[in-house]
Protein backbone atom coordinates (compact mmCIF):
# COMPACT_ATOMS: atom_id res chain seq x y z
CA UNK A 1 0.00 0.00 0.00
CA UNK A 2 1.26 3.47 -0.91
CA UNK A 3 2.03 5.94 1.89
CA UNK A 4 1.74 9.59 0.77
CA UNK A 5 4.98 11.59 1.00
CA UNK A 6 5.14 15.37 0.80
CA UNK A 7 6.44 16.40 -2.63
CA UNK A 8 5.55 13.09 -4.32
CA UNK A 9 3.88 13.37 -7.73
CA UNK A 10 1.03 10.88 -7.95
CA UNK A 11 -1.95 9.91 -10.10
CA UNK A 12 -5.24 10.12 -8.22
CA UNK A 13 -8.76 9.14 -9.24
CA UNK A 14 -11.52 11.60 -8.36
CA UNK A 15 -14.04 9.73 -6.17
CA UNK A 16 -16.19 12.62 -4.93
CA UNK A 17 -16.83 16.36 -5.08
CA UNK A 18 -17.53 17.91 -1.69
CA UNK A 19 -18.08 21.67 -1.79
CA UNK A 20 -14.81 23.29 -2.83
CA UNK A 21 -12.79 20.10 -2.46
CA UNK A 22 -12.33 16.98 -4.57
CA UNK A 23 -11.62 13.61 -2.92
CA UNK A 24 -9.05 11.47 -4.70
CA UNK A 25 -8.13 7.83 -4.38
CA UNK A 26 -4.32 7.78 -4.43
CA UNK A 27 -3.90 4.16 -3.37
CA UNK A 28 -3.22 5.04 0.27
CA UNK A 29 -5.19 4.22 3.40
CA UNK A 30 -7.36 7.32 3.02
CA UNK A 31 -8.40 9.64 0.19
CA UNK A 32 -6.45 12.82 -0.53
CA UNK A 33 -8.11 16.21 -0.85
CA UNK A 34 -7.61 18.65 -3.71
CA UNK A 35 -9.02 22.18 -3.65
CA UNK A 36 -10.57 23.46 -6.87
CA UNK A 37 -8.28 26.52 -6.43
CA UNK A 38 -5.16 24.30 -6.64
CA UNK A 39 -5.18 24.41 -10.47
CA UNK A 40 -3.42 26.91 -12.74
CA UNK A 41 -5.70 29.88 -13.46
CA UNK A 42 -8.47 28.69 -11.15
CA UNK A 43 -10.60 31.31 -9.38
CA UNK A 44 -13.99 31.31 -7.66
CA UNK A 45 -15.57 32.13 -11.02
CA UNK A 46 -13.28 30.04 -13.18
CA UNK A 47 -13.43 26.52 -11.74
CA UNK A 48 -11.62 23.61 -13.34
CA UNK A 49 -13.94 21.11 -15.02
CA UNK A 50 -13.24 18.08 -12.84
CA UNK A 51 -15.65 15.12 -12.81
CA UNK A 52 -15.87 12.03 -10.63
CA UNK A 53 -13.77 9.36 -12.33
CA UNK A 54 -11.24 11.82 -13.78
CA UNK A 55 -7.55 11.07 -13.39
CA UNK A 56 -5.52 13.84 -11.80
CA UNK A 57 -1.74 14.14 -11.81
CA UNK A 58 -0.69 16.23 -8.83
CA UNK A 59 1.73 16.70 -5.99
CA UNK A 60 1.34 16.29 -2.22
CA UNK A 61 1.71 19.50 -0.21
CA UNK A 62 0.51 17.90 3.03
CA UNK A 63 1.34 14.31 3.86
CA UNK A 64 1.75 13.19 7.43
CA UNK A 65 0.06 10.56 9.51
CA UNK A 66 -1.98 13.03 11.57
CA UNK A 67 -3.57 14.92 8.70
CA UNK A 68 -5.51 14.06 5.57
CA UNK A 69 -3.16 14.11 2.57
CA UNK A 70 -3.61 17.21 0.44
CA UNK A 71 -2.70 17.59 -3.22
CA UNK A 72 -2.21 20.50 -5.61
CA UNK A 73 -1.85 20.72 -9.40
CA UNK A 74 0.38 23.80 -9.42
CA UNK A 75 4.00 24.42 -8.50
CA UNK A 76 5.25 27.14 -6.15
CA UNK A 77 4.90 29.79 -8.87
CA UNK A 78 1.27 28.88 -9.65
CA UNK A 79 2.04 27.08 -12.94
CA UNK A 80 0.66 23.65 -13.79
CA UNK A 81 4.09 22.24 -14.83
CA UNK A 82 2.43 19.27 -16.48
CA UNK A 83 0.07 18.58 -13.58
CA UNK A 84 -3.72 18.57 -13.79
CA UNK A 85 -6.40 16.43 -15.39
CA UNK A 86 -5.02 13.57 -17.46
CA UNK A 87 -6.65 12.78 -20.81
CA UNK A 88 -9.52 10.31 -20.88
CA UNK A 89 -8.37 8.03 -23.66
CA UNK A 90 -5.21 6.52 -22.21
CA UNK A 91 -4.69 3.39 -20.15
CA UNK A 92 -4.10 3.39 -16.37
CA UNK A 93 -2.41 0.47 -14.64
CA UNK A 94 -0.47 -0.31 -11.48
CA UNK A 95 3.09 -1.50 -11.03
CA UNK A 96 5.33 -1.94 -8.00
CA UNK A 97 6.84 1.13 -6.33
CA UNK A 98 10.28 -0.31 -7.13
CA UNK A 99 9.56 -0.27 -10.86
CA UNK A 100 8.23 3.30 -10.66
CA UNK A 101 11.49 4.43 -9.01
CA UNK A 102 13.45 2.69 -11.77
CA UNK A 103 11.36 4.40 -14.49
CA UNK A 104 11.70 7.81 -12.82
CA UNK A 105 15.51 7.57 -12.74
CA UNK A 106 17.03 10.42 -14.79
CA UNK A 107 18.46 8.35 -17.68
CA UNK A 108 15.97 5.50 -17.73
CA UNK A 109 16.94 3.17 -20.59
CA UNK A 110 13.53 1.49 -20.61
CA UNK A 111 11.70 4.68 -21.57
CA UNK A 112 14.40 5.74 -24.05
CA UNK A 113 14.15 2.34 -25.77
CA UNK A 114 10.33 2.39 -25.82
CA UNK A 115 10.25 5.88 -27.32
CA UNK A 116 12.13 4.53 -30.34
CA UNK A 117 9.27 2.06 -30.98
CA UNK A 118 6.31 4.47 -31.08
CA UNK A 119 5.47 7.98 -29.99
CA UNK A 120 3.49 7.90 -26.73
CA UNK A 121 2.52 9.96 -23.72
CA UNK A 122 3.43 8.68 -20.28
CA UNK A 123 2.55 9.82 -16.77
CA UNK A 124 4.32 8.13 -13.85
CA UNK A 125 2.92 8.41 -10.32
CA UNK A 126 5.08 7.70 -7.28
CA UNK A 127 2.05 5.79 -5.97
CA UNK A 128 2.68 3.00 -8.49
CA UNK A 129 0.19 4.16 -11.11
CA UNK A 130 1.16 4.65 -14.73
CA UNK A 131 -0.97 6.27 -17.43
CA UNK A 132 0.04 5.69 -21.03
CA UNK A 133 -1.38 6.65 -24.40
CA UNK A 134 -0.03 5.88 -27.86
CA UNK A 135 -1.53 6.51 -31.32
CA UNK A 136 -3.56 3.30 -31.34
CA UNK A 137 -5.03 1.07 -28.64
CA UNK A 138 -2.79 -1.74 -29.87
CA UNK A 139 0.38 0.35 -29.48
CA UNK A 140 -0.78 1.53 -26.05
CA UNK A 141 -1.28 -2.06 -24.89
CA UNK A 142 2.11 -3.15 -26.25
CA UNK A 143 3.78 -0.39 -24.22
CA UNK A 144 1.75 -1.36 -21.12
CA UNK A 145 2.80 -5.01 -21.51
CA UNK A 146 6.48 -4.08 -21.92
CA UNK A 147 6.42 -1.78 -18.89
CA UNK A 148 4.75 -4.48 -16.79
CA UNK A 149 7.24 -7.11 -17.97
CA UNK A 150 10.29 -4.86 -17.43
CA UNK A 151 10.21 -5.53 -13.74
CA UNK A 152 11.24 -9.15 -14.22
CA UNK A 153 13.56 -8.76 -17.23
CA UNK A 154 17.26 -8.11 -17.50
CA UNK A 155 18.38 -5.27 -19.79
CA UNK A 156 19.42 -7.84 -22.42
CA UNK A 157 16.07 -9.64 -22.34
CA UNK A 158 14.30 -6.30 -22.70
CA UNK A 159 16.46 -5.28 -25.68
CA UNK A 160 15.69 -8.61 -27.38
CA UNK A 161 11.94 -8.20 -26.81
CA UNK A 162 12.00 -4.65 -28.18
CA UNK A 163 14.08 -5.72 -31.18
CA UNK A 164 11.43 -8.35 -32.03
CA UNK A 165 8.69 -5.71 -31.85
CA UNK A 166 10.49 -3.20 -34.02
CA UNK A 167 11.13 -5.98 -36.54
CA UNK A 168 14.96 -5.87 -36.41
Amino acid sequence: QYVPVKGDHVIGIVTAKAGDVFRLDVGGSEPASLSYLAFEGATKRNRPNVQVGDLIYGQFVVANKDMEPEMVCIDSSGKSSGMGIIGQDGFLFKVSLGLIRKLLAPKCEIIQELSQLYPFELVLGMNGRIWVKAKTVQQTLIIVNILEACEHMTADQRKQALAKLSGN
